[in-house]
């Protein structure tokens, strides 16, 4: 019991550390930017040395993509939170993306995700955060309304991207002072005019 209480101890310091680690660089990348940030000053926010940092993750780039997962979690788990299985597939879509607009405006957030993110990993790797994340909850959004026939048959790896894309501009905007209002009318319109009712809609196989 002592040995399970001792390795429980030190992997709940290993975490804490962790954690402070990516708090400290969220703040930091987020109020000077990933790359007038430098390592010292991280450890010396999080109060943990140089050895600690990099016990934990290879350099200053991988404690970015950590916290940059963390933000895309944090997203996905607002929209998830706002459109459950219980609503029709229309209303959760509309519902994640109102969640999707609201989470983009933590403080430091669209730099993160948006700017300093695919500058910093490179597109690709970015993909892959959003694939696993916010994407992914979109991707499932747009599935259920094509099965409900509550939306047009359309490649759904397309779809998403292009949707995705277009969340991730009205999140910019909204951040550069712009209409939240007006963004959120033309992607209500854009999600709307994927009804099958939709004037000039058109179906694939």
């Amino acid at each position: 019991m002592q040995h399970q209480s001792a390795r429980r101890s030190n992997r709940d310091r290993t975490e804490a550390t962790r954690a402070d680690l990516i708090a400290a660089a969220r703040k930091l990348f987020t109020e000077k930017s990933y790359a007038e940030t430098g390592t010292p000053e991280i450890v010396a926010a999080a109060g943990v040395t140089r050895g600690a940092l990099y016990h934990h993750f290879a350099d200053k780039q991988a404690l970015f993509a950590a916290v940059v997962e963390q933000e895309a979690v944090a997203v996905a788990e607002e929209i998830e939170r706002a459109s459950p299985p219980s609503l029709f597939a229309r209303d959760a879509l509309i519902a994640g993306s109102d969640a999707y607009l609201a989470a983009m405006r933590a403080p430091g957030r669209t730099r993160l995700l948006l700017l300093d993110g695919p500058a910093v990993l490179g597109r690709a790797a970015m993909d892959e955060i959003d694939n696993r994340h916010g994407n992914r909850s979109l991707r499932e959004g747009l599935v259920a309304a094509m099965r409900s026939q509550s939306m047009i048959r359309l490649p759904v790896a397309a779809l998403t991207a292009l949707l995705a894309a277009a969340f991730d501009r009205a999140a910019l905007a909204i951040e550069a002072g712009a209409s939240t209002e007006d963004y959120r009318a033309v992607l209500m319109a854009l999600i709307d005019g994927l009804s099958p009712q939709a004037p000039g809609s058109v179906r694939t196989r």
